[in-house]
């Protein structure tokens, strides 16, 4: 049965994600607006502030659901009291406009937005779901607050739901391109210990599971977007390395891994043996359910 189409507003049309959902979307025959900053270059862009709050109502128009994944990069500059400050605006703020311009009345009546899988937090070998206990971090805050600012929303009875997203794997761009680097090098090896669990997942099963969230507005609240197998992350780096007839041996220590990344550190080595509990209840079909299948499709 083919899905009604529909027209969907994507904020962060121009990420990783958002460049390939968007395609993924059109494909599907849904009809795909870009919420930008700057001024529209066409038809298919809407003009938006959130710096500012300021999201004219003719923006959301006419559009069925609203695909948030705009935000300042977690990992992209060193954690100062100023970046964090704006990693957390960036995304809780934003979320909020766009919560309370649905909440009153403006168009959508779906929100999907963008989340993080480091609300589970270093959890060692504990297995994770939807309803794990949450961790008492700066990401694990960060993204109760940006789950939470969706409220105006959910009050007012629209469909929520929130996207956990690994680490995904893409050869475009993501976590993989800086270790393919390293790996052409001879210096991917692992990241610390090795041992912590990866909560990987492929940019294709991230885009297949934006889509369905978006088609299935029974689908709500908190969903993991990993692999229903994670690795620890020796596994990830021995993978690359054989596919790119390297060595994968030469570990990146815990305290260099710190004094480069600094606070950010703690992120790359956390253990998140999370998984995708409530996709997979819901029926989702990963294409790439094991790591070995994923970098043959990746690195082929």
């Amino acid at each position: 049965m083919s899905t009604p189409q529909q027209r969907v507003a994507i904020t962060g049309a121009s990420g990783l994600i958002g460049g390939a959902l968007s395609s993924a979307l059109a494909a599907e025959g849904h009809d795909v607006v870009h919420l930008v900053r700057r001024a529209p270059s066409g038809p298919h862009e809407r003009q938006w502030d959130p710096q500012a709050q300021d999201l004219p109502a003719e923006v959301l128009a006419g559009v069925d659901a609203v695909v948030h994944l705009a935000g300042a990069g977690i990992g992209d500059q060193r954690w100062t009291p100023e970046y964090k400050a704006l990693v957390h605006s960036s995304r809780v703020d934003s979320t909020d406009l766009i919560a309370r311009s649905i909440a009153a009345g403006h168009g959508p009546t779906r929100l999907v937005t963008a989340s993080g899988i480091g609300v589970y937090g270093d959890r060692g070998d504990e297995v994770l779901t939807e309803d794990s206990a949450q961790a008492d971090s700066f990401v694990a805050g960060l993204v109760r607050d940006w789950e939470g600012a969706t409220a105006p929303a959910v009050a007012a009875g629209v469909p929520v739901a929130h996207a956990r997203t690994g680490i995904v794997l893409s050869t475009k761009g993501g976590a993989l391109a800086p270790m393919l680097r390293l790996g052409r090098l001879g210096l991917g090896g692992p990241l610390g210990s090795g041992r912590q669990w990866m909560p990987w997942v492929t940019l294709t099963d991230v885009v297949r599971g934006y889509t369905r969230l978006v088609e299935d507005p029974a689908l709500v609240g908190p969903f993991n977007f990993t692999a229903p197998h994670p690795v620890r992350q020796r596994e990830l780096a021995r993978g690359i390395g054989r596919r790119l007839h390297r060595p994968a041996v030469l570990p990146a220590p815990r305290l260099a891994l710190r004094v480069v990344l600094g606070e950010f550190s703690g992120e790359v080595l956390a253990s998140t043996r999370a998984l995708p509990q409530r996709l997979l209840a819901a029926g989702f079909e990963h294409r790439h359910e094991h790591l070995d299948e994923a970098l043959d499709h990746l690195l082929a």
